[in-house]
């Protein structure tokens, strides 16, 4: 019997929680772990015997919260000296330090050693859902399509494929969420493609929030602008009023519990249980028992404190949400479907906020919003895999990069290369030159920001253009090119006018070889051509040497185009040579290319 194969699924890694799709029976299916539920808490816990991921690692927390990890997504990519980081070390019960290249790493007590991870908790993640996948399909699972938040940068796109690497998959594509959310909802309820339809997705999460204009039309899901903040979601909403209970249980016991781990661990589990209260009633009891040094804490919340403690984190969501919708040159009006992405976003004053900006609109939550964008990955995913009906394959979908990408110059300046809502895939080239003179090599500094000042931005990396032959300032010039990629991944090259040159002169000398062997092959009496042919070929050697002639030094591409199309009418001479000609045949291929 021959071994199944198994389909590609899509993964919504999440901060708090992540869920693992998958399409068959012309439908798209949530796969539910082996507890029954169908998110998955994305933690790692680590013992002397053992490691857990999921919900056994989530139960384990209580027990050991130093050793139990969880909310990696706000490190992967990051710097240790991001403040957000620090910001949020302070308020994790377990270790996190500075890495090589300033990278935060966490460690852990695991099987009697100290052990240091950073990419590696987001695959174990990765992995756990993996298994999820192959447990429910009964067949090993490669192929996988992994969402992340739209406002990733570049380092946190790369990091999350990285994770994927490790896990073990082929990762086909990193989506963005509102734009898979976007897919879902479009996919699930539009019926009639060929009307334009304008969706803003609203994604609220655990631990990142992002917004997306997206055009859907004729199958086709193009966004118009993204923005968002990748440090806010429901955990900062958790932090604000853990804060707030800490203050009160030190004011009332004259005891901080700032630093026991267990004790915070605790009193942030009631925090997030009445958070997730208020989303149905207006007051909720936090009770804690035994919290610290055998004092119990008990306290009430009301949904009126809880806003006031988040107002200035709503009030941000929505001026993200406007910024977005000017950013996309949507007026808000012209909405049609509001969507709703993300657990927080069930929060009534997140969904009152949202209605008085929009004009009382209905907001939409037809689609499971924990669900939402696993179910828009696992739609891309059989598409990419050829494994969807003819309605999956029709989708297309054009994202943007949510930052603008540009090099720093002289006096600390920001000269953007790839502005922010580009569409991607894309490729962008912008000419320089030498700044002092004889300069023989340039330097590079690649940010990813809206700050004028460069050494504002996110430095992505570094890079060196050597080989600049010496002259004075501003006479030598080169181009920078920025080439981003449907995983929205940056590359970027340099090349120098002496480079550009050579390679000029390496695709002409390659066509005049060509069309030199090609004029005295033809002549040979042995080859068995018609007369026909050989005129045509004759004609269109000669059209290429003249052409030579007028054009010294051609562009790469004008070469490159010559020959190809030299190749094309040479085509039935190449293919009739006879066995004593293989050695002329071989030495045509060479020229080539």
């Amino acid at each position: 019997m021959a071994e199944k194969v198994a389909p590609a699924i899509g993964i919504d890694l999440g901060t708090t929680y992540s869920c693992v799709a998958v399409w068959e029976h012309d439908h798209v299916e949530i796969i539910t772990n082996d507890q029954g539920n169908r998110t998955t808490p994305s933690y790692a816990s680590f013992t002397d015997e053992e490691r857990f991921v999921g919900e056994s690692a989530f139960n384990n927390a209580a027990m050991d919260p130093i050793n139990t990890i969880y909310g990696v997504k706000r490190l992967i990519g990051r710097r240790f000296s991001d403040p957000n980081v620090k910001e949020d070390i302070e308020m994790w019960p377990f270790r996190v330090v500075a890495g090589a290249k300033n990278r935060p790493k966490i460690v852990v007590d695991y099987k009697g050693k100290k052990k240091n991870f950073a990419e590696e908790i987001s695959s174990m993640v990765l992995m756990k859902m993996k298994q999820i996948a192959e447990t429910y399909l009964g067949c090993a699972v490669k192929d996988a399509v992994i969402t992340v938040p739209a406002y990733f940068n570049d380092s946190q796109h790369r990091a999350t494929k990285d994770a994927g690497v490790i896990a073990g998959l082929n990762v086909k594509r990193i989506m963005d969420e509102p734009t898979a959310a976007a897919l879902a909802y479009g996919f699930h309820k539009i019926k009639d493609y060929s009307k334009p339809h304008n969706v803003f997705v609203f994604d609220l999460a655990g631990g990142t929030f992002d917004v997306s204009v997206v055009n859907i039309c004729g199958g086709h899901f193009e966004v118009k602008a993204t923005a968002g903040d990748t440090h806010l979601g429901g955990e900062d909403f958790d932090n604000r009023v853990l804060n707030y209970f800490v203050d009160e249980f030190k004011r009332k016991h004259k005891k901080d519990i700032r630093g026991n781990s267990r004790a915070l661990r605790r009193l942030r589990s009631a925090c997030d249980q009445a958070k997730r209260s208020l989303s149905n009633n207006i007051l909720t009891n936090v009770q804690v028992d035994c919290l610290y040094e055998g004092v119990d804490f008990s306290s009430k919340l009301s949904r009126d404190r809880f806003v006031e403690l988040n107002k200035d984190l709503f009030t941000k969501c929505i001026e993200l949400t406007d910024h977005c919708l000017k950013d996309a040159k949507v007026n808000k009006s012209d909405v049609d479907i509001v969507v709703l992405v993300g657990g927080s976003s069930r929060i009534p004053r997140v969904q009152q906020l949202l209605e008085e900006f929009f004009g009382d609109k209905k907001l939409h939550r037809n689609i499971n919003q924990d669900e939402a964008v696993a179910y828009g990955a696992a739609i891309l995913a059989a598409q990419l895999s050829g494994q969807g009906n003819d309605a999956v394959n029709k989708v297309v979908l054009t994202d943007v990069t949510p930052l603008s990408l540009g090099v720093s110059v002289k006096g600390d300046v920001m000269s953007i290369v790839v502005p922010r809502n580009t569409p991607i895939p894309t490729k962008k080239v912008e000419g320089f030159q030498t700044c002092t003179d004889d300069q023989s090599t340039v330097s590079f500094s690649v940010y990813e920001g809206e700050r004028l000042q460069a050494s504002k931005n996110q430095l992505l990396g570094e890079f060196v253009i050597s080989g600049v032959s010496p002259a004075p300032r501003g006479v030598p010039k080169f181009d920078v090119c920025f080439e981003i990629d449907e995983d929205g991944i940056l590359n970027v090259s340099g090349t120098a006018e002496d480079e550009k040159h050579k390679l000029k002169v390496d695709a002409r000398r390659k066509l005049d070889g060509y069309a030199y062997e090609m004029s005295k092959t033809i002549r040979k009496p042995e080859l068995l051509i018609s007369d026909g042919q050989r005129k045509k070929i004759e004609d269109g050697v000669y059209e290429a040497i003249s052409w030579l002639e007028l054009n010294q030094v051609p562009t790469v591409e004008a070469s490159k185009s010559k020959l190809c199309l030299l190749k094309k009418i040479c085509e039935p001479l190449v293919t009739k040579m006879n066995s004593r000609n293989q050695v002329d045949l071989v030495f045509i291929k060479n020229l080539s290319g």
